[in-house]
């Protein structure tokens, strides 16, 4: 990779920490622990378009998002290549995902997957102007039963700190659309997070868990709603 690339400067910077009450309320959590620059987790396997029409970057990014090259050139990765980080690093993290997913369902009779990401606030390349901070993706509710997303709904009726939207510019990647399955009981939510609503941009690679904490606390409410929904 160039420099853009080793800067890995599209990472979703302690999103997980973010979600550190989850223990306490018997959740189990997965995170990632490369960079989507390597692979991204959140496309299909076969790198299918998740917007069609719209700038979006593959299974195997060539780019980030401003567009901008992040390998040297002449190494792009092959088709060889990308079928060994989809066996080294794709496949091992959804395997995990379905069997977690497939565990909780078996205890509880159903399951809440809520995948939470990351963004800088503005991406000229992606939308126009400054991102919510907090952009839900339901897939336009396919994703959710109509009882999870009445819960969603009056949760946002209540929050006045952080502005927010479903389905605007980010309806939910792969993981969300591929295992919200609301006939078979299990739920999905994409959570797209603007990063300085719980970091400082300068140095966002450290966690201020006081500069975080107001967020944290919305989304712990949040998921304590929607598990009474369920």
């Amino acid at each position: 990779m160039n420099e853009t690339g080793l800067s890995v400067g599209e990472t979703d910077f302690n999103v997980h920490r973010l979600f550190d009450f989850a223990p306490e309320l018997g959740a189990s959590t997965l995170f990632a622990t490369h960079s989507r620059y390597v692979i991204d987790l959140n496309r299909a396997p076969d790198s299918a378009r998740l917007y069609p029409g719209q700038f979006e970057t593959g299974l195997c990014p060539l780019s980030d998002f401003d567009q901008t090259p992040i390998y040297q050139d002449d190494f792009d990765p092959d088709k060889a290549e990308i079928a060994v980080r989809l066996d080294q690093y794709w496949r091992p993290y959804h395997d995990r995902m379905r069997a977690t997913l497939d565990t909780i369902k078996a205890r509880h009779g159903y399951a809440l997957l809520i995948d939470a990401h990351s963004i800088r606030p503005q991406i000229p390349s992606l939308f126009k102007g400054r991102l919510p901070d907090l952009n839900f993706g339901t897939d336009l509710g396919r994703t959710l039963a109509p009882r999870i997303m009445a819960a969603l709904n009056d949760w946002r009726e209540n929050e006045t700190r952080w502005s927010h939207v479903v389905d605007g510019r980010f309806r939910g990647g792969y993981t969300t659309r591929h295992y919200g399955q609301p006939q078979d009981n299990i739920f999905a939510l994409q959570i797209e997070i603007v990063q300085d609503a719980y970091l400082d941009l300068k140095q966002p690679r450290l966690y201020d868990a006081a500069i975080a904490q107001p967020l944290s606390l919305a989304l712990r409410a949040l998921t304590e709603a929607l598990l009474r929904a369920l």
